[in-house]
């Protein structure tokens, strides 16, 4: 028993360290202050929910980030399953040398990242906008879209396709139909890791971005005259959609499993 409760207090402890400052976001998204800082609490209002509707530098700044995200998150999900695949299946020189590399923007601290991104935007005269922040985006999403796949690729039984082959299909239709099933939850994996960290990212960005800003920038340049509740109920949506999403695909792989049992 007393472990039991050890445990409760634990987890209770880890889980308010978890949740408490989103919870302080949300909190704050229902705040009538009107004076900065904006944390002193001064009445329950959904006006902010209203005003956010407003602020057009703001969804201007969320749109850009959506956008950045998915175009991003479809080109690295199609070059990462692609270059999965290749590696996975072929051999040449300097294989072993392009798997290490694959790993460099993974580990490198993500500053450095953004520096020789810029460095290389400017040598080629590529305008810092748009264009440059999905280039920036979709090369540190690539690798993660590899390693998914290809911890899918682990293991996967090549006979599959020859038989396919030897029914009639040829290598297009194969792919289609019984490649790309299989590995069809590896590159979903990596598709919304990419997506989670595109939408997220800060720092590489803030060296690229030029003119179009995205929501983590708007919200970091709002952090130096405070944070307004318009910002908070924004980052309250997008935390509910999330949720949301989170509970329909979780139940739907329970229905699944429910099937298969």
């Amino acid at each position: 028993m007393k472990n039991k409760g050890f445990r409760v207090i634990f987890c209770s402890i880890v889980y308010i360290f978890l949740f408490l400052p989103i919870s302080v976001i949300v909190v704050n998204s229902f705040n009538a202050t009107t004076t900065k800082p904006y944390m002193s609490w001064k009445g329950f209002t959904l006006d902010w929910y209203v005003k956010l509707w407003d602020n057009s530098s703001l969804l201007e700044a969320f749109s850009n980030t959506m956008i950045i995200a998915i175009v991003s998150t479809v080109l690295a999900t199609v070059i990462g399953t692609l270059g999965a695949i290749g590696m996975y299946r072929y051999k040449f020189k300097g294989k072993g040398l392009i798997d290490g590399l694959l790993y460099i923007p993974v580990v490198i601290p993500e500053i450095v990242l953004g520096i020789s991104l810029l460095t290389i935007f400017a040598n080629v005269n590529i305008p810092r906008g748009m264009l440059t922040l999905i280039l920036a985006h979709v090369t540190f999403c690539i690798p993660f879209v590899i390693f998914n796949v290809r911890a899918r690729l682990s293991g996967y039984d090549n006979s599959i396709e020859e038989a396919s082959l030897d029914l009639g299909a040829n290598r297009v239709r194969t792919f289609f139909e019984v490649t790309l099933p299989i590995l069809a939850p590896g590159i979903f994996g990596g598709a919304l890791l990419a997506f989670t960290l595109s939408i997220d990212d800060v720092i590489i960005s803030y060296f690229v971005y030029g003119q179009t800003k995205t929501y983590p920038l708007k919200v970091m340049e709002s952090v130096k005259s405070g944070v307004s509740p318009d910002v908070n109920a924004l980052s309250t949506i997008i935390l509910i959609a999330t949720i949301l999403f989170v509970v329909l695909t979780q139940g739907s792989l329970f229905k699944k499993k429910d099937r298969r049992i």
